[in-house]
């Protein structure tokens, strides 16, 4: 059954088959508005997507997540839901209705996130707290050689009470109405750091942000991610010094700058001994 109140905007980059499996898992979940964003070489998503019914925007050049979201959304069908998500994620069955029940059984919520598989099955740490400058800085220095230490396991868990700071913008649910009070991502944020960003401005919009474990999609990671490895470091690092910088007042705004050497340290430490990134 087509679901006339969402519609979906996928960012692709070279996705491939990836992205087709994408798109014909919104199908099975009814969504019929799909919208893709070719961020990559022009042209190279028409073959893939050859006698697939979506909208295709080319705009000719790597716009970078937030701001091809953002063009997406502008092609859209008017709808109370948008669906953003990366071109390597599979839906579940139903995933995308119990997203939809969560928001309209809850209206303080604007924006919710399903629960998130990786191929193998495990549970990927998409609910998030917002980083203080000690948890940043413990969270930043150790996990690429310590993933399982007790700060990255707070930093990757709900906060206070159970409240969910951030969800993964690898694929989320937005009331189109608050998406549009917020501006959408701030595309000073080329990669990483803007699914944050715009949690961080829907929870100082009088909404919450809020996880829904009942809807689950898988995310093959890193499909696009790995074309580009380096440039995704630089850029994932770049994100978290601006969130930082713009969100840190008080007595954070006086220890941001250590905070932001702590991310240039740990920036050059990944790209001496190649680690990646969280």
């Amino acid at each position: 059954m087509t679901n006339s109140r969402v519609a979906a905007v996928i960012v692709d980059f070279h996705a491939g088959d990836s992205l087709v499996n994408c798109i014909s898992s919104l199908r099975q979940n009814g969504v019929s508005d799909i919208v893709v964003v070719e961020n990559g070489t022009e042209g190279s998503a028409n073959e893939v997507l050859s006698g697939i019914d979506v909208t295709l925007v080319q705009p000719g050049v790597n716009l970078g997540y937030g701001r091809g979201v953002n063009r997406g959304v502008a092609f859209t069908r008017a709808s109370e839901y948008l669906l953003v998500s990366n071109p390597d994620v599979v839906v579940h069955e139903g995933a995308v209705a119990s997203l939809i029940a969560f928001l309209d059984e809850h209206p303080d919520v604007g924006l919710v996130g399903p629960k998130i598989v990786s191929s193998d099955g495990s549970t990927y740490p998409s609910v998030r707290r917002f980083p203080n400058v000690f948890l940043a800085g413990t969270h930043a220095l150790l996990s690429p050689w310590w993933k399982n230490n007790p700060w990255t396991k707070q930093y990757r868990s709900p906060g206070k009470n159970g409240r969910v700071d951030w969800v993964s913008g690898a694929l989320f649910l937005v009331r189109r109405s608050v998406y549009e009070l917020v501006g959408g991502f701030d595309e000073r944020y080329f990669m990483f750091g803007e699914d944050m960003d715009l949690c961080w401005r829907v929870g100082h919009s009088n909404y919450r942000v809020d996880a829904d474990l009942d809807a689950v999609v898988t995310h093959v990671e890193g499909v696009s991610r790995k074309r580009a490895p380096r440039a995704m470091t630089i850029a994932h690092h770049r994100s978290a010094i601006r969130f930082e910088w713009q969100t840190a007042s008080g007595w954070r705004r006086l220890l941001a700058p250590l905070a932001i050497s702590v991310l240039l340290l740990r920036l050059g430490l990944v790209l001496l001994v190649g680690k990646g990134h969280d």
